[in-house]
């Protein structure tokens, strides 16, 4: 069964959170409410997100304020920031929201198919990376049961594993390629293009180590010389 991502979904105004709710719900993610900066601060130290929806205007600790915290932690820097704003206040406004790490700026009211459809795109590129994350994981076992105690795997066990990982490498890496094809020419999603090809680095670098497990590459799984 595939988790569902997390939506952070940070606002004072406890009616825009029902509001940004409604619009996301068709997506069947899970959406958190945080109803201030502190309290969107605390989200983040226990779950994993793959977008924040951030207003602006909050009193106490505003947006900006949110972001530059979210950004300067190391678990959370990564995670793709939109800013909801109600108030256009020109280029110098825009450009401070994207200078505190914003990936894009939306002005309320938004359209809730863009807002929809680019929400979308960083939750497919999260699970796309949540793929990658598992499929390393059975490829450091693979590793670690062939050099346990100095000896490899027997042969067959390690090449059906082998195949299943490369199966399921293969699946993320069509789905990958399909998504980088999606994003090309969409210059208002610079951050999902540049993050789509981080995603797609790792898997060549992923595909290399698999590749070099293969009987004779001189991987863990390569049969012992003959002479």
């Amino acid at each position: 069964m595939v988790q569902k991502a997390k939506i952070l979904l940070v606002d004072d105004r406890p009616e825009n959170l029902l509001a940004l709710e409604a619009i996301l719900s068709a997506l069947d993610q899970t959406l958190v409410r945080a109803s201030s900066g502190e309290e969107a601060l605390k989200a983040l130290l226990t779950d994993d997100f793959a977008v924040i929806l951030l207003d602006v205007q909050m009193p106490g600790m505003d947006g900006f304020e949110t972001a530059a915290h979210i950004k300067r932690r190391e678990r959370t820097r990564d995670i793709p920031i939109i800013f909801l704003t109600a108030i256009n206040h020109g280029p110098h406004h825009t450009f401070r929201g994207y200078a505190a790490g914003a990936v894009d700026y939306i002005s309320k009211p938004f359209d809730p198919w863009v807002l929809r459809a680019k929400v979308s795109v960083f939750v497919e590129l999260y699970m796309k990376n949540c793929q990658l994350r598992e499929q390393a994981a059975l490829l450091r076992l693979q590793l670690e049961g062939g050099n346990k105690g100095g000896a490899a795997v027997p042969g067959k066990e390690s090449a059906g594993l082998l195949a299943e990982l490369s199966a399921r490498l293969a699946a993320v890496e069509e789905q990958a390629e399909a998504l980088s094809k999606q994003l090309e020419g969409d210059s208002a999603d610079a951050a999902a293009v540049a993050t789509a090809a981080h995603l797609e680095r790792k898997l060549t670098g992923l595909r290399r180590a698999l590749d070099a497990l293969e009987p004779g590459t001189g991987g863990p799984s390569s049969p012992p010389s003959q002479n």
